[in-house]
């Protein structure tokens, strides 16, 4: 069986995720959705306008051709946002070979279905094998300088968790593995609706006890929706829990905790998402989220305050004030 990689997405997370395998000697393969796009890769080894800087390295091959990038892979990643998902992969679905497996590395989840990407993608490519996805805390730029970094490969299939993991034996990575998919992708996603509001104190300049307030508080809340939905609670007190909601609310490179920061100083959602050219996962994963939690019937009120932030015109400040206003009692995961 050829040991060819293809990865899905010509963004940050594709590209830094190439480069490992290339360290690795992995024969990889990039594709992305436009054409433009992936000709200027091929060429000139950068995306500028995804990952001004960053050069792809030669061994990394570009294909523009979306039946040869996924002809002879062994395991397709999927690298494309959250909400994109569906529509690039049932494209692309006749010509993923029979039984590949498809890992994800998107952190949200789809608006209209309430569905996380590895459902996504077995929904629109049912003839490929086990699906799983890898996550963790991963900033891009740290990734592309070789900084230590642990992640979590979670797979209902052992062998293909595994497999995750000794594909990307490199010195800057430590890869774990988990049967729990739910809770690594549900902690991938909720952790930037909770980075959203971490940035919107910083924005507010509200101090790190109001930051690191939100991430404790914005954990319980989703720890109470991954157990509510079957997730292991192991799952949220670890790497792809509280490690990644932690890098995400403090790293000066997350977008979703950049965004919160803009709101936080005045500048409106519209405004920022044109100047920055990029997705902010976070943003749609709330929309998803509340409707997540209204299904299962769980307290979540930082997310509902910023998706009154976000969607329903209430301002940062006031968002603010109804969470420290809210009645305290015994702190607790399993109740607001």
């Amino acid at each position: 069986m050829s040991e060819k990689v293809t990865i899905i997405g010509d963004g940050q997370m594709g590209l830094v995720l190439a480069d490992a395998l290339a360290w690795a000697g992995v024969p990889t393969t990039v594709w992305g959705p436009f054409p433009e796009v992936v000709g200027h890769l091929a060429t000139h080894r950068e995306n500028p306008g995804r990952f001004p800087g960053y050069r792809l390295p030669d061994s990394v091959h570009v294909e523009v051709d979306p039946p040869l990038a996924l002809d002879g892979a062994m395991l397709a990643i999927n690298a494309i946002p959250s909400q994109f998902v569906r529509p690039v992969w049932t494209n692309l679905a006749s010509h993923v070979p029979n039984g590949c497996p498809i890992i994800s590395v998107a952190k949200g989840v789809e608006n209209d279905t309430l569905l996380r990407p590895t459902e996504v993608l077995s929904a629109c490519v049912p003839s490929a094998g086990a699906t799983g996805v890898l996550s963790g805390p991963s900033i891009a730029r740290e990734l592309a300088d070789h900084l230590p970094a642990v992640l979590v490969s979670a797979s209902s299939d052992e062998a293909v968790a595994n497999t995750v993991r000794s594909l990307f034996d490199v010195p800057w990575l430590r890869v774990y593995t988990s049967t729990d998919v739910l809770g690594v992708e549900l902690a991938g996603a909720c952790k930037n609706v909770i980075a959203l509001a971490a940035g919107i104190c910083d924005g507010l300049e509200l101090g790190d006890n109001a930051k690191s307030a939100v991430l404790a508080r914005g954990l319980a809340e989703i720890t109470r929706l991954g157990l509510a939905m079957g997730a292991h609670a192991s799952t949220f007190a670890g790497v792809a829990g509280v490690g990644d909601l932690a890098t995400t609310c403090f790293s000066p490179h997350g977008r979703n905790r950049s965004c919160g920061e803009a709101l936080g100083r005045g500048e409106s959602l519209e405004g920022y998402e044109a100047r920055v050219h990029s997705v902010v996962e976070g943003v749609a994963t709330t929309r998803s989220v509340m409707a997540l939690a209204a299904q299962w019937e769980v307290d979540m009120p930082i997310a509902q305050v910023l998706h009154e932030i976000l969607f329903e015109g209430r301002s940062p400040a006031s968002g603010v004030e109804s969470l420290m206003s809210r009645e305290s009692g015994r702190e607790s995961n399993q109740a607001s």
